[in-house]
């Protein structure tokens, strides 16, 4: 092994620079700290390439000042890599949190079944859960219905839901997502394909992502038996989708629109993608997901009806 790959500080600077062959890392090395480190020496590269491109269509910009398209284009490119540092060290931070060995669940396919039961995401063909919140652009209502027909992802056999996001009647997202129960109970999930919206138009399909494209890995939406302080990935693909957990207790009280539950499991949900963002998240047995609370800005994404 070169002496580089057991020193994570050195590891990446390392990398670039040497077209050597090297061993695997261990997870006894800080392997989850080296991911980090590339995932930024990427967003710093793409900054910059970004800020080359935007100065090409200064030059052809025969109404703009070229100074100042060329001097606003160098603002951009420095507020991208100070957001990508930040990004950095939120994955730090999830890196404490989850130790520094590599993220690769070794999962097996006859081990998950599409029919997920578990008490707090049931999921029942058909049915379907109505949210909605009040944002600063209007009223939000969120249509999530589990499908009958199933899908096959990379040998694993998962159920596919809907999931309708719609602004005052105006359609913002329209996401299917897949999941899978795991004979322990956990519920995995598996990626999605996003469809997000403008003016009634399709604009995107970010935050899309589906386990074995571009090595993206499936991670935990909710354990089976939650352990307090419990903190698992529930996806896995780098800088695009990152989102991470901790149970924090599983005895809430809750009071919704569609009623009031106790006994509910809280969560709190972040990515790194979005640093300084965390949302609690409260799931009713026998449920499922009745409340998504923004601590940020207090939004409120509430169960409101079942239909049928």
């Amino acid at each position: 092994m070169h002496p580089l790959i057991s020193r994570p500080a050195l590891l990446l600077p390392w990398l670039l620079a040497s077209g050597s062959a090297f061993s695997q890392p261990t997870a006894a090395q800080n392997v989850c700290q080296a991911t980090a480190d590339a995932i930024l020496k990427t967003a710093e590269r793409e900054a910059r390439a970004d800020f080359w491109i935007a100065v090409a269509n200064c030059l052809n910009d025969p109404d703009a000042s070229f100074p100042e398209c060329v001097q606003e284009a160098a603002a951009e490119r420095d507020e991208a890599i100070a957001f990508a540092q930040e990004q950095h060290d939120a994955r730090l931070d999830a890196c404490a949190l989850l130790g520094p060995g590599p993220y690769a669940p070794d999962l097996d396919p006859a081990e998950f079944t599409p029919q997920v039961t578990s008490q707090w995401f049931p999921l029942v063909p058909g049915r379907t859960m109505v949210y909605q919140s009040e944002t600063d652009e209007g009223l939000e209502t969120e249509e999530v219905t589990p499908l009958q027909e199933l899908f096959e992802l990379e040998d694993f056999l998962v159920r596919p839901v809907r999931d309708l996001v719609m602004l005052d009647g105006e359609c913002l997202e329209d996401t299917t997502d897949w999941y899978a129960q795991r004979d322990d109970g956990d519920v995995w999930y598996f990626g999605e394909v996003a469809q997000n919206f403008e003016d009634g138009l399709l604009d995107n399909l970010d935050g899309s992502w589906r386990t074995g494209k571009d090595d993206a890995k499936p991670g935990i939406l909710v354990q089976g038996c939650p352990e307090v302080d419990a903190v698992y990935r529930q996806e896995f693909l780098a800088n695009e989708a990152e989102d991470l957990a901790r149970v924090i207790r599983l005895d809430a009280e809750v009071t919704v629109t569609y009623g009031t539950f106790t006994g509910c499991l809280e969560t709190e949900e972040w990515s790194p993608l979005e640093p300084g963002i965390f949302e609690r998240k409260f799931y009713a047995p026998g449920i499922g997901l009745i409340l998504e609370l923004n601590l940020e800005s207090g939004e409120r994404n509430e169960l409101v009806a079942i239909l049928p």
